[in-house]
């Protein structure tokens, strides 16, 4: 459960515009390579949009029933698989003083049981293979969400239904109890992150007290306490009647059956009261704000904000993109002026937050090291003047529209979660009274002009403005009082006003008058699951280059779009030990430009085709990754080849993304759960390649000597044509793949000699368990990370320990997390893993814990884990039953979308499984019994050798461990807020 999720930004596209124009390559570099350059130059110019936006199409047909729910179905049969998503028109901005954050915490309720299903939500939904299944909570909405397969649907109906009719038999006060110290764990775990206090800043100082924005989702912890349990049972009556829910069933379903189904779980349920409009004017400052504060950070940041409207103002769409072009492209304004000119900042960022009735335009600039935050606020506020002068161009405008519209088609790809096809109709019908709002939102985007950006945009920009600096250093307060309703009543906002207005989803359109009701359904038990369609994962196709190049290929035509993987036998293990950090620096410096393309030029081509390119990294595999859309394939792939066999690595490109990456390293060392990774796993893998920090940022001194030599050599050693092979899933052909990377990558030859091997052969070093403290003062909450290495290897079969190790921690319902969060409520979460690198597994456990209750967690890790590998309270028989029906009726979902078939292709390739081997999973887990999971955990889930890195207040904490019985070692951070030695700062 998440308050914390993306805002929804505006929607854009361009229906009518043509990108008939296409960057010219210039001439070679003098010391460009000797290979072909020429498919570059002579790329197929991208094709028109108003050829490919047809496609962002999302069919729909609706009903409303007479107690006022309105349903919307979208019909989708590629996969055997149902989204179900119910919004409520109920959020934060609903919570009247004294209740913050009770929309959320109500959230959490719904997860915990019904009058007809008693459990934790979790159980059923895990029971029947449920796939992107959660709640969030939002300023203006609550919603919950779940994709089961087909003959699974009236599970879903039945647990959505009898939390919306009958659910306040099920709320107790244990309950109530537990979930308000959960969600006071989950804003702790947010507040003790670097930048945790920016939002209620933000929102505090930009909308006046009383202002239903002004306050933060999370809510106060004073109000979180004071919640009793008829204030949440009056919150449920007055807001979640079915008259202000919408509900969305998008996939395997005809609109008969819907009708049929949705009638027979919600037609007895009856209408709640009218939940009447909350009135949210635009407010504008009196003058400029100006605030300094001080976090954990590597390097200052300068924030600029304005409060702007929201969904119910058609400013929202030029605000959008002009903050796109200002500072959302990779191209962007912002970018290009501080980042790469006049280089005083590292990082930039532009964005329109928009919500129902209101929004923010935020700003902000990372300094570079040794540049003052007065020198980088007077750079950042003349690029702003000089966008609100003269606006966006033409071809700026074009490409940040092409860029909105290629997302869209992208995000057809799936059917529910956070932002599919059932979460688009919903929001458009709940925000703007009609489903196909995105399409709406594309059209207005098309008719924009730079003019009419330049206008809108300067409007709102003129205003005074909330300037926010954050500088490095020791927080004066934390969050613990932040997120608050405030101490008055609104008695009136400045400036511009937008009148209330309330979501028009009550009138469903297309739809019928209405449903009658129907007679009250049978809730004696859960619906029995029906009969599950078997896995037919999609067939993998092979071919090779002509220079060796293995190409696996597999077809997938739901959106005109491919996505592709080119992986390389290297990744971080692949640093030389006296070299950590030099992989990460080369993938950044590759951003940077080709030998053909500097790197704004290079952010303009991907921009023109509507493509994402990047390359990354784990631990055996150095990969890069390419989603393009379809007609402009043939382009992608010249680009895409551009970018991995020519990079330029200049110098004044590399000394700018080495300050980057030196900055990304403080910002780790800032950071508590990277301080206990970065610490963690050189302990337990000692010399080992997977001994380093799994980050791969490396270190510090070593980046800061780092040569374009360097750089080039690794590029030419490790990045060879016979250690690469390419994964491709979508709307093509292998043939017509095939004929496209010969072209791109067909005259790259491999280099003389044999490929590099890396050496795995060191020895893991014995460990006892024991505690290694890291000092983080006035942390509201401590990091528990904990490991040991395992003698498996990454490419073993380990179904059964990772079976093992879902009983223990590895899922909601594990041991530890409802041990420590559901019942104990000291966490917003704990989990184990079994890390399955290609040489030797990890088994971990991560838990961010609440400050006070530190020791206590790890008592109760070191019972749990004993409990279940020494003391015989091995796996029961209804862990087993719902491990095993969860992990084989998932499978159809696992791969529903195309970047779910591209990881399950490269998982069977890398690590040699055959080709049906997902076909044939169910089977094992279906063959599993308790005894082989019981004798799994013995051998590796050990606790006798697990070492403790904990990261937290030492005064607090240090105190606490001393129950443990174990060796405990307090050590220093290894970096801080004052690893920026060259920052010139103003005083206090």
């Amino acid at each position: 459960m998440n308050f914390r999720i993306a805002r929804r930004s505006a929607a854009t596209s361009l229906l009518a515009l043509s990108l008939a124009t296409v960057y010219a390559a210039p001439a070679l570099a003098a010391d460009a390579p000797a290979d072909d350059h020429s498919t570059l130059a002579s790329a197929p110019a991208p094709a028109p949009v108003s050829q490919l936006i047809d496609a962002v199409s999302i069919p729909y047909e609706s009903f409303k029933l007479d107690n006022g729910l309105t349903v919307l179905v979208h019909t989708d049969h590629a996969a055997p698989v149902v989204a179900v998503s119910v919004w409520y028109g109920v959020g934060s901005k609903n919570e009247p003083k004294g209740k913050t954050g009770f929309a959320h915490l109500f959230e959490h309720l719904m997860f915990n049981g019904s009058e007809h299903a008693p459990g934790d939500f979790f159980e059923p939904l895990q029971q029947v293979g449920a796939t992107d299944f959660n709640g969030t909570t939002w300023f203006d909405r609550t919603n919950y969400f779940e994709t089961v397969p087909t003959a699974a649907l009236d599970t879903a109906l039945f647990l959505e239904s009898d939390r919306m009719g009958y659910l306040l038999g099920a709320v107790t006060q244990d309950k109530l109890d537990n979930q308000i110290g959960v969600v006071q764990n989950e804003k702790r775990q947010g507040d003790n992150q670097p930048y945790g206090l920016v939002e209620y800043e933000e929102l505090e100082n930009l909308y006046p007290v009383g202002h239903p924005y002004h306050h933060s989702t999370i809510g106060s912890m004073k109000d979180l306490s004071g919640a009793t349990l008829s204030d949440v049972k009056g919150w449920f009556k007055d807001h979640y009647g079915s008259n202000n829910a919408i509900l969305v069933l998008a996939g395997d379903v005809d609109l008969a059956t819907a009708k049929e189904k949705v009638i027979k779980w919600f037609g007895a349920i009856p209408a709640g009261p009218k939940v009447e409009p909350v009135s949210a004017p635009v407010p504008t400052l009196p003058a400029t704000l100006d605030k300094t504060i001080y976090d954990k950070i590597a390097t200052p940041r300068v924030y600029r904000m304005w409060a702007i409207p929201g969904l119910d103002n058609p400013d929202y769409i030029p605000l959008t993109m002009g903050a796109t072009v200002l500072g959302g492209l990779a191209s962007s304004r912002l970018d290009d002026a501080l980042v790469r000119q006049q280089q005083v900042a590292v990082r930039v960022s532009a964005s329109a937050d928009i919500f129902a009735q209101a929004g923010q335009f935020v700003i902000y600039a990372d300094a570079k090291p040794g540049v003052s935050e007065e020198e980088l606020g007077k750079a950042l506020d003349a690029e702003i003047a000089k966008f609100i002068a003269n606006g966006p161009t033409a071809d700026e405008l074009q490409r940040a529209t092409t860029v909105y519209a290629a997302s869209q088609i992208r995000g057809l790809d799936h059917l529910g979660g956070f932002n599919g096809k059932a979460p688009t109709l919903a929001q458009g019908l709940l925000y703007n009274g009609d489903p196909a709002h995105y399409k709406a939102e594309l059209e207005a985007a098309a008719a924009l002009t730079p003019a009419k950006v330049k206008a809108i945009t300067a409007e709102y920009l003129k205003r005074p403005a909330f300037e926010l600096t954050i500088e490095p250093g020791t927080r004066k307060a934390g969050g613990e009082d932040r997120g608050g309703w405030g101490p008055a009543p609104l008695a009136g906002a400045n400036g511009k006003n937008v009148p209330a207005r309330h979501p028009a989803y009550f009138m469903a359109p297309d739809s019928e008058a209405g449903v009658a009701f129907a007679s009250e359904a049978e809730r004696s038990k859960v619906p029995e699951i029906g009969q599950i369609k078997p896995l037919q994962f999609p067939k993998i196709e092979r071919a090779t280059l002509s220079n060796g190049m293995q190409v696996f290929f597999a077809r997938r035509d739901a959106v005109p779009a491919v996505t592709v993987k080119v992986d390389f036998d290297a990744g971080y293990a692949a640093d030389p030990r006296d070299k950590l950090g030099l992989q990460s620096l080369m993938l950044q410096a590759m951003d940077e430009g080709t030998t053909d393309l500097d790197p704004t030029q290079l952010a303009i081509a991907k921009e023109r085709l509507g493509a994402t390119l990047d390359g990354y990294a784990n631990l055996d595999q150095t990969s890069f990754g390419l989603n393009a859309l379809a007609p402009n394939l043939a382009a992608s792939f010249d680009l895409l080849a551009d970018y991995i066999r020519h990079p330029a690595f200049r110098e004044s490109d590399l000394e700018r993304v080495r300050t980057q990456q030196l900055t990304r390293i403080r910002n780790e060392l800032n950071n508590p759960g990277a301080i206990a990774q970065r610490a963690l796993m050189p302990l337990i893998y000692g010399d080992h390649p997977y001994g380093i920090p799994p980050s791969g940022s490396g270190d510090p001194d070593v980046v800061a000597k780092l040569t374009r030599a360097d750089l080039m050599q690794f590029h030419d050693t490790w990045l060879r044509p016979d250690r690469a092979k390419v994964f491709v899933v979508g709307d093509t052909t292998l043939a017509e793949v095939t004929k496209l990377l010969e072209a791109s990558f067909g005259s790259w030859q491999n280099p003389a000699g044999p490929a590099p091997a890396k050496d795995f052969t060191a020895t893991i070093p014995q460990q006892k368990s024991r505690v290694i403290l890291i000092d983080r003062p006035a942390s509201p909450q401590s990091v528990i990370y904990a490991g040991r290495v395992l003698p498996e290897k990454g490419t073993d079969d380990l179904v059964v320990l990772d079976a093992a190790n879902e009983v223990f921690g590895g899922s909601f319902l594990s041991r530890i997390n409802m041990d420590i969060r559901e019942t104990k409520g000291w966490s917003y979460g704990v989990r184990s893993t079994i890390s399955q690198p290609v040489d030797l597994a990890t088994f971990t456990i991560y838990a961010p814990v609440q400050a006070d209750r530190t020791g206590d967690s790890i008592v109760a890790l070191r019972k749990d884990l004993d409990a279940y590998t020494n003391l015989g309270e091995g796996v029961t028989a209804e862990e087993l039953t719902r491990l095993v029906n969860g992990n084989v009726r998932e499978l159809p979902g696992r791969f529903e979308t195309s970047r779910g078939v591209l990881n399950g292709m490269v998982n069977i390739i890398e690590k040699n499984r055959a080709d049906d081997y997902y076909e044939t999973l169910g089977a094992k887990y279906a063959a599993l019994t308790a005894s082989q999971l019981d004798a799994a955990a013995k051998a590796d889930l050990k606790g006798s050798d697990l070492v403790f890195v904990v990261v937290g207040d030492a005064k607090k904490v240090a105190p606490q461990l001393e129950q443990l019985g174990l060796p405990v070692e307090v050590r220093e951070p290894a970096g801080s807020d004052s690893g920026v030695d060259s920052h010139v700062s103003k005083g206090d």
